[in-house]
């Protein structure tokens, strides 16, 4: 979920869409840029890739990508496959199959040997899919789901407005103490105090999802009391990562599922994919 709670697409490669992803500054349909992040992939409790001079590959629509200098990979792990793509913006790939002891992800790298020439940086680089590897960490600290968007914002900003939360005739929250997220591409997120939510009508979901902005969420889903249920309506943070604090511990409800009153004031329910 890049994003409310993630997605958990997990899977960014040459063809991953971002459906939130706004347009870039430069808005050629492929464009590159240098990342001075330290970026390390593991897998199998190997590293397998290494590098502090990786490139953002950013596609319009898509997902970002790390590109790593093929210096920094460990090729000595890798076995090409007769696996081949095209993409018209970037070229033909070709592909790798990583493996570690006994272990193997079939199909986990691929690379643009001969890129088109509006993306000639290409070469000489190589690219993962996030989830057939184990870990990714930029410096020291492990980052999930996909690389995070440097031009993507996250504010939370604390609040005094009135926020309702209903279904129907159903109320299900009611605040004036909400904390504001907002997060560039999606809907205004309302973070509420627990103490200001009815419990009564929430229950536990084993449902968990990673946000690379965000953290891990955990949710509820409601019963009515005709016994109507909305799976995962609600979500929460536990443990919000260092940079977006103010959420931890706070509950937000999808505004594409419930009725959200500000002020007085209906908002209305948004189209996205958690509708």
């Amino acid at each position: 979920m890049t994003s409310s709670p993630s997605l958990d697409a997990g899977t960014a490669g040459p063809t991953e869409r971002d459906p939130f992803s706004p347009l870039p500054r430069d808005t050629r349909p492929v464009r590159t840029e240098p990342n001075d992040r330290r970026v390390r992939v593991f897998f199998d409790g190997e590293v397998i890739a290494d590098s502090a001079r990786t490139l953002y590959v950013f596609e319009t629509g898509h997902l970002p990508v790390y590109y790593f200098p093929r210096a920094d990979v460990r090729f000595e792990l890798l076995t090409p496959t007769d696996h081949h793509t095209h993409c018209p913006r970037k070229g033909d790939a070709s592909y790798y199959t990583v493996a570690v002891g006994e272990r193997q992800a079939q199909n986990a790298v691929w690379a643009y040997p001969r890129p088109l020439p509006e993306v000639a940086e290409l070469a000489d680089h190589v690219a993962f899919y996030w989830d057939r590897v184990d870990a990714w960490y930029e410096e020291d600290e492990e980052v999930f789901v996909h690389p995070r968007d440097p031009y993507k914002r996250v504010d939370a900003l604390p609040s005094s407005r009135h926020v309702e939360i209903r279904l129907g005739d159903t109320l299900l929250a009611d605040t004036h103490r909400p904390t504001l997220l907002f997060e560039t591409g999606l809907p205004t997120r309302y973070y509420l105090p627990k103490l200001d939510i009815r419990w009564d009508r929430l229950i536990p979901s084993a449902t968990r999802t990673r946000c690379p902005y965000k953290g891990e969420a955990r949710y509820w889903s409601y019963v009515g009391p005709d016994g109507t249920r909305i799976d995962d309506l609600a979500w929460s943070y536990p443990e919000a990562i260092p940079e977006i604090p103010k959420i931890a511990g706070l509950v937000a409800f999808y505004n594409e599922r419930v009725d959200i009153v500000v002020d007085g004031v209906p908002r209305e329910r948004p189209v996205t994919p958690w509708s």
